[in-house]
């Protein structure tokens, strides 16, 4: 009788062991992928400077003091960085541009 107990008891043990070894095999696989999805630049203007918009300035004239040879491109980046909905710009008016 007591070699039986000490086979239960045994089998329950080496059961408690390998479920334990498996959840915390699981929960470090867990960490892991939390880990890994995380963003790396929070920073939705990284690479951009704020201007203010001077009287009778447009996107255009914008665009051109941060300079480069494709002025369309620049004016994308311009409405993009900003949600503009309307190319038109009011004197005071606040912009993220490409930083030069």
């Amino acid at each position: 009788m007591y070699n039986q107990m000490s086979k239960n008891q045994s089998r329950k043990l080496r059961r408690t062991i390998a479920a334990t070894s498996l959840m915390i095999v699981i929960g470090a696989g867990f960490s892991a992928v939390g880990h890994a999805s995380e963003p790396t630049n929070t920073n939705p203007h990284a690479g951009l400077v704020q201007v203010v918009v001077a009287p009778g300035e447009t996107l255009w004239s914008v665009a051109g003091l941060v300079g480069g040879s494709d002025l369309t491109s620049v004016v994308d980046q311009i409405v993009t960085a900003n949600h503009l909905t309307s190319s038109d710009l009011h004197a005071g008016e606040k912009l993220w541009v490409p930083a030069k």
